[in-house]
């Protein structure tokens, strides 16, 4: 065994591919959004707060970000994982710093490695997660 390993993670100019498509969605919706791009370590790599995005959502999608990076997990897929278990939903939702169980979230996969996540935030969730999807369409494409 090594000292030390390398993982993957999202590039920067992705990141910002990925921010460019969110936003081109949002603007679509006519919903401005907050988006952030964050690298497999829940750090933040890219944002974008659109003219006119509530300034509360600005943490919001970020802990949405944080929140899929650090579980692997959609943020919608935690409510699915935790509503019929009440101690879990109470120990998740009350333990976790920056946990977030509503849409909005999704992490960025490179086959089956996670190098990153998306988190929006600014609409109601279903359209965080459109806006969120569009920026995953683009490693599609």
């Amino acid at each position: 065994m090594g000292d030390t390993f390398s993982k993957a993670s999202i590039s920067t100019e992705l990141a910002h591919r990925m921010i460019a498509a969110a936003e081109a969605k949002a603007s679509e919706l006519g919903v401005p959004m907050n988006i952030a791009v964050v690298d497999e370590s829940g750090v933040l790599k890219a944002f974008s707060r659109m003219d006119g995005a509530a300034l509360l959502s600005v943490q919001i999608a970020q802990d949405k970000a944080y929140t899929a990076a650090g579980f692997g997990l959609s943020t919608d897929g935690w409510y699915d994982f935790i509503k019929d278990d009440a101690p879990l939903a109470l120990g998740a939702t009350a333990g976790i710093d920056r946990l977030v169980v509503f849409g909005g979230g999704f992490p960025i996969k490179v086959g089956d490695v996670i190098v990153g996540a998306i988190g929006v935030s600014g609409g109601h969730y279903t359209q965080d997660m459109t806006v969120a999807e569009a920026g995953l369409a683009v490693l599609g494409g």
